[in-house]
């Protein structure tokens, strides 16, 4: 039986007594769900996995989405587990160097949604003892209920149109080494729309489901009324007491809900500070359907 110690902040527990190499019983997976409801976000220590390991654990959640970028995973034995990494070989980075560095929440460019991210430390940089390199999450079940009631009830049914070609470019424009994508990439990626409050399927609770990396337009507003709405709900849901920050450890295995959070990379790191993280983004094909709520439910009620 796995320990569920919180942080005691906004976000954040750590789990013991879980390998997450090997097979979860039904019940203790039931019993992590409920965990990544009420935390957000999940740090399993000293974990020893490779990728094939690591694509199992992923699985259990959903199904796992590929890059846009053939190349980056070209020649890979587990495709689907993706590289995030400033190590280069033979003149090119082995993953992405830059990945995710404003704040955002995974696939919610996608028809189907991200449900969580899966991500293994391998290499860790750091300085002076300090490890570098973290990842800073908000809490989007609190900054909905912060949110003006007058607000939550105007835009109660609004939705929100999600563009990943404007993340793209935006961490161009930062100063991201990377290409623009090409008109074939695009179309594997277009706009789709969604809620911009949603109900969280695991906590029951409303979130507000809407980030400055790929929500492009709240469409029942004006171009301008709604430019203007974004720009108040990308401020409001960055303020301090809904943030927290995970500082990695090599062999940390972090598990987060993108329903529930936003997140950044912290890039304090120099090129010459080795960093390589393995990662699995999946996608909620699994976590709305009811037969995989059902031991969810039953897990809550006995808790």
């Amino acid at each position: 039986m796995f320990e569920v110690q919180s942080t005691g902040a906004v976000l954040g527990a750590t789990i013991t007594g879980l390998d997450a190499s090997r097979p979860l019983p039904e019940g203790d997976f039931a019993r992590l769900l409920v965990a990544l409801g009420r935390h957000g976000v999940l740090r399993l220590p000293d974990q020893t996995l490779d990728d094939a390991a690591l694509h199992r654990f992923s699985a259990r959640f959903g199904e796992i989405q590929g890059s846009v970028e053939k190349e980056a995973v070209a020649g890979r034995g587990v495709p689907e587990v993706g590289v995030l990494s400033n190590i280069q070989e033979g003149g090119r980075y082995i993953g992405f160097p830059d990945a995710g560095q404003e704040w955002h929440t995974d696939m919610s460019y996608r028809d189907v949604m991200g449900f969580v991210n899966v991500l293994y430390g391998v290499v860790i940089p750091r300085r002076d003892g300090r490890a570098l390199g973290g990842t800073e999450f908000s809490n989007m079940h609190a900054a909905y209920d912060a949110l003006p009631e007058a607000l939550r009830e105007r835009l109660a049914h609004a939705t929100v149109t999600h563009d990943f070609n404007q993340y793209w470019e935006n961490a161009r424009r930062n100063g991201a080494d990377r290409p623009p994508l090409t008109p074939e990439q695009r179309r594997a990626r277009p706009p789709v729309v969604h809620p911009l409050f949603m109900t969280h399927p695991i906590t029951g609770r409303k979130v507000l489901y809407c980030n400055p990396g790929y929500a492009a337009r709240i469409n029942e507003l004006s171009p301008e009324e709604s430019d203007e709405t974004l720009a108040f709900l990308f401020t409001h849901q960055l303020r301090p007491e809904f943030r927290w920050t995970h500082h990695w450890t090599e062999r940390d295995l972090l598990v987060w809900d993108h329903l529930g959070t936003i997140h950044r990379a912290i890039a304090d790191y120099r090129r010459d500070e080795r960093r390589l993280v393995r990662r699995c983004q999946v996608m909620a094909t699994k976590v709305f359907r009811p037969d995989f709520l059902e031991p969810v439910h039953a897990a809550q009620a006995a808790m």
